[in-house]
């Protein structure tokens, strides 16, 4: 019963932390558009949640001295990497496109088991990462030569390796007895974050006059500081929190699974708030990316073969 009932918790959280994610690039784009450098929003979003989570950092000062590698791995690639890269790609592409092809993510954690692990995987599984790559190359059009920025495609599926580390480093040390408050690392990884784009996206240039007036929202106009709330509380603090602890109560690829809604809602936003409409190709496409995504983090995994001395995992948080 407490581990339906954990699994059940998790999956609420999982399904909490997709929608709130969904929205982000919904609500940073009319800000990149009304004149605000995509860093700039990223530095907000960022800068803005770890003022939120600072308590908590500072309730758990020995985290840094204790797991130093997983702190500046999750600030470096699962919050800023991730952040940064998706919202100067939806500067340059659809909000739908640079989604979908961020959730290249899940066939690529796939690839981080079976290579960079040595874990079998399933032949299901291989079929999920086909389906994925075979959609991706309908979103974008490749018999075309490409309908889409080259540049922002590029950013897209670096954000999508970054969710890779999100999921995989979000999950480092579950298991042992003094793994870290998720919530801590969270905290942690947002001031990390917030250091970081403090040098390259350097803030003190920020318009913020524009963050006082209206921003276009589609057909309406809207506070552009209503904008910027959203994304600091509901598509950060709340986003990461609810993804982080869902992570700890399932598994990376389950969570995975479930947060393939992600591009389902901000796809769906995409085109009736910023009415960005997708061809036929790319909803074909999208659909298969999702499959494939689905399909290759349900899959059970192949059993290895029998060897005396299994391999041992890599310690992530060190790496």
């Amino acid at each position: 019963m407490h581990v339906t009932q954990r699994r059940n918790g998790g999956l609420g959280l999982a399904l909490v932390s997709a929608f709130a994610f969904g929205g982000s690039g919904v609500a940073a784009k009319p800000l990149i558009e009304s004149g605000l450098d995509p860093l700039h929003v990223v530095w907000m979003r960022v800068a803005g949640a770890a003022l939120i989570l600072l308590p908590i950092a500072l309730r758990h000062r020995e985290l840094p001295r204790r797991r130093p590698g997983l702190i500046l791995g999750f600030g470096l690639l699962g919050i800023t990497g991730c952040q940064a890269l998706y919202f100067v790609a939806i500067s340059r592409i659809p909000v739908g496109v640079a989604i979908l092809v961020e959730f290249l993510g899940p066939a690529l954690l796939l690839g981080w088991v079976r290579f960079v692990q040595r874990r079998p995987v399933s032949r299901s599984a291989a079929l999920g990462v086909v389906l994925a790559i075979a959609g991706m190359a309908a979103v974008v059009e490749i018999w075309s030569g490409l309908a889409f920025d080259p540049l922002g495609l590029l950013l897209a599926f670096g954000a999508a390796c970054c969710q890779v580390a999100y999921f995989v480093l979000a999950d480092d040390g579950a298991e042992s007895a003094d793994a870290p408050e998720p919530i801590a690392v969270i905290a942690y990884g947002l001031l990390v974050g917030t250091a970081v784009l403090s040098v390259v996206a350097r803030p003190w240039n920020i318009d913020w006059a524009i963050v006082w007036q209206q921003s276009a929202l589609g057909e309406r106009d809207v506070p552009a500081v209503l904008l910027v709330a959203w994304i600091v509380l509901v598509s950060t603090v709340v986003a990461y929190l609810a993804g982080v602890l869902a992570v700890r109560r399932l598994t990376p690829q389950i969570a995975g699974v479930v947060a393939t809604l992600e591009a389902i809602v901000g796809t769906v936003l995409a085109w009736v708030l910023l009415d960005e409409h997708l061809g036929a190709a790319q909803v074909v496409g999208g659909a298969l990316v999702l499959a494939g995504a689905f399909t290759a983090q349900t899959a059970s995994r192949a059993k290895p073969a029998a060897t005396p001395d299994p391999l041992p995992e890599p310690d992530l948080a060190d790496a």
